[in-house]
C-alpha cells in the first residue's frame, strides 16, 4: 500500500457515519497489542479551543527539552498533519505502513457483528500505533467529537483537558448545555486531574461531579488559575498568568483573541500539574513558548495588501470570538466577509452575530456533502450588502477587488472551507 492508496482508503470509510461506542476500538487495540498503553497522554476534549490549547502545551513541552506527538482535527494543509511529532506530520511511508497494518484489522472487524471501524476509529488506531513505535515523552490526544463515545478516550492519560463547553453537534451530543457536557466529561478518570476552562455554571457542575466521582482533582480557569489580559494590540494579547503556584512576568501571544489568551492559560496550568507530577519544567521558560507558539487558521494573516485573515468560526462559541477579536484589534476599520458555512450549523445566529462587526458580505459553497448552497445562504444573512458567489474563488477575487487601503478582508465559516481557501491564497 502506498500513500495515496491509504488515504484513499481512509476517506473511504464510513466517513460522516457516527457509530458511538469504543467495542471496535477495543478489538483494533487488542489485536495490535494494545499502543494505547505504551504512551504518556494529555487527553484534550472541548467545544473550541482544543487545537490552540495543543499547541500551546506542545511548544510548552518541546521548548524544555521533551518529545511530543500530537494527534488533532481536522488537518488544514495535509492530511498528515493529524499525526505529528514536535510539529512534523508523519511521512508518506509511515502513513502507508501504518494504515497497512490496520487495514486487514478493519477488513476482519467488517465481518463481525461489530461492523467496520469508522474513518476516525482508523486513524486513532493509526496515530496510536504509530506513537507507540517511538520513545516519546508525551502524547497529546485531541478528542474528534464529544469524549464520553469518542475514539480517542480508550487512553489512560496522565491529565485530562477540557477547554470549553459550548452549542456544538447537538444532534450528536444532546440539546442542553448540560448534556453536552456531560459527554465531555467522559474523558475524566479516576484519580486523574482536570484542568477545564468551562465557564458556564450548568457545565461546571457537571464536570465536578464527575471528577468527584472519580475521585480526581480538578483546576479551573477563574478559580484555581487565571490571567490577567493586559492589552490586545500590535499583532499580540499581553497577559499575565496567576494561580498558587506562581504569577508570571507579563507574556505575550501572537494567537490573537481574548480566548487565545484563555487557552494558553490551560496550556500553562496543564504543564504545572505536570510539573507537579515530576516532569522537569522551568516556569521562566513558558512565555518563550508562548510567544512562539503558532496554529493555522485561528485568526491568521494570510496577506498583507489587502489584509487578509483567515478564521474557522464554524459555531457560536467560535463566532462571539472572532467578533471579539475583531473589535478588538480591527474596530477602526471596515470588514468584508467572505462566508461559507455546513447546513447543520446555526447558520442564521452566526450572520447575526457577525453584522455587529461587518455590513458587506461574499456567501459562497464549496466541495463537501453537507456544504450550504450559496443562495441558501445569501437568504439567510441579515447584511445589506450581501452577494452569492457559486465558486469560491470568485468571491474573494470580488472581495479583494473591493477593499480598500485600509479595508480587512476576513474569509471565515466551515475549517474544511478555511482549509481550501487557504490553499488557494497560499
Amino acid at each position: 500500500m502506498n500513500y495515496e492508496e491509504a488515504v484513499q482508503w481512509i476517506h473511504a470509510r464510513e466517513k460522516f457515519k457516527i457509530k458511538p461506542g469504543l467495542k471496535r476500538m477495543e478489538w483494533m487495540m487488542k489485536r495490535l497489542d494494545h499502543p494505547e498503553q505504551k504512551i504518556t497522554a494529555v487527553h484534550i476534549a472541548g467545544t473550541n479551543g482544543k487545537g490552540s490549547t495543543v499547541s500551546f502545551l506542545r511548544h510548552i513541552l518541546q521548548g524544555q527539552g521533551q518529545s511530543v506527538g500530537t494527534f488533532t482535527s481536522p488537518y488544514i494543509e495535509t492530511f498528515n498533519e493529524r499525526i505529528s511529532v514536535n510539529g512534523r506530520p508523519i511521512s508518506d511511508r509511515e502513513l502507508a505502513e501504518t494504515v497497512g497494518q490496520i487495514r486487514p484489522l478493519s477488513e476482519e472487524l467488517k465481518q463481525t457483528s461489530l461492523g467496520e471501524p469508522t474513518e476516525f476509529e482508523v486513524i486513532t488506531a493509526a496515530a496510536l500505533l504509530h506513537f507507540s513505535q517511538l520513545d516519546l515523552d508525551f502524547v497529546l490526544m485531541e478528542t474528534g467529537l464529544g469524549g464520553t463515545y469518542d475514539s480517542t478516550n480508550i487512553i489512560h492519560p496522565v491529565l485530562s483537558v477540557i477547554t470549553n463547553v459550548g452549542h456544538d453537534h447537538m444532534n450528536i451530543l444532546g440539546s442542553t448545555i448540560s448534556e453536552i457536557a456531560g459527554e465531555k466529561a467522559g474523558i475524566i478518570k479516576q484519580g486523574v486531574p482536570l484542568v477545564t476552562g468551562a465557564s458556564q455554571q450548568a457545565a461546571v457542575d457537571v464536570i465536578a461531579a464527575k471528577v468527584e466521582e472519580c475521585g480526581a482533582r480538578m483546576y479551573g480557569y477563574g478559580k484555581e488559575f487565571h490571567a490577567d489580559h493586559l492589552a490586545s494590540g500590535e499583532g499580540r494579547e499581553t497577559f499575565r498568568f496567576i494561580s498558587p503556584t506562581f504569577t508570571s512576568p507579563v507574556w505575550k501571544s501572537s494567537l490573537l483573541g481574548p480566548h487565545q489568551v484563555t487557552n494558553a492559560s490551560l496550556a500553562i496550568q496543564a504543564a504545572e500539574v505536570l510539573r507537579e507530577q515530576g516532569v522537569p519544567l522551568e516556569t521562566e521558560q513558558y512565555g518563550k513558548a508562548i510567544e512562539k507558539t503558532f496554529w493555522p487558521a485561528r485568526f491568521e494573516t494570510l496577506r498583507r495588501r489587502p489584509l487578509t485573515i483567515v478564521d474557522g468560526a464554524h459555531n457560536e462559541e467560535g463566532t462571539n470570538a472572532l467578533v471579539e477579536t475583531v473589535k478588538r484589534h480591527y474596530s477602526d476599520r471596515r470588514i468584508l466577509l467572505v462566508y461559507a458555512a455546513l447546513e447543520d450549523k446555526p447558520v442564521e445566529k452566526m450572520l447575526g452575530k457577525l453584522k455587529e462587526v461587518s455590513d458587506h458580505l461574499y456567501v459562497t459553497t464549496f466541495d463537501f456533502p453537507r456544504a450550504l448552497s450559496s443562495e441558501a445562504l445569501k437568504e439567510l444573512s441579515p447584511m445589506p450588502h450581501t452577494e452569492a458567489f457559486v465558486d469560491y474563488k470568485q468571491a474573494v477575487r470580488e472581495a479583494m477587488t473591493e477593499a480598500g487601503g485600509e479595508d480587512v478582508i476576513v474569509v471565515s465559516g466551515s475549517l474544511y472551507f478555511i482549509s481550501i481557501v487557504r490553499s488557494f491564497l497560499k
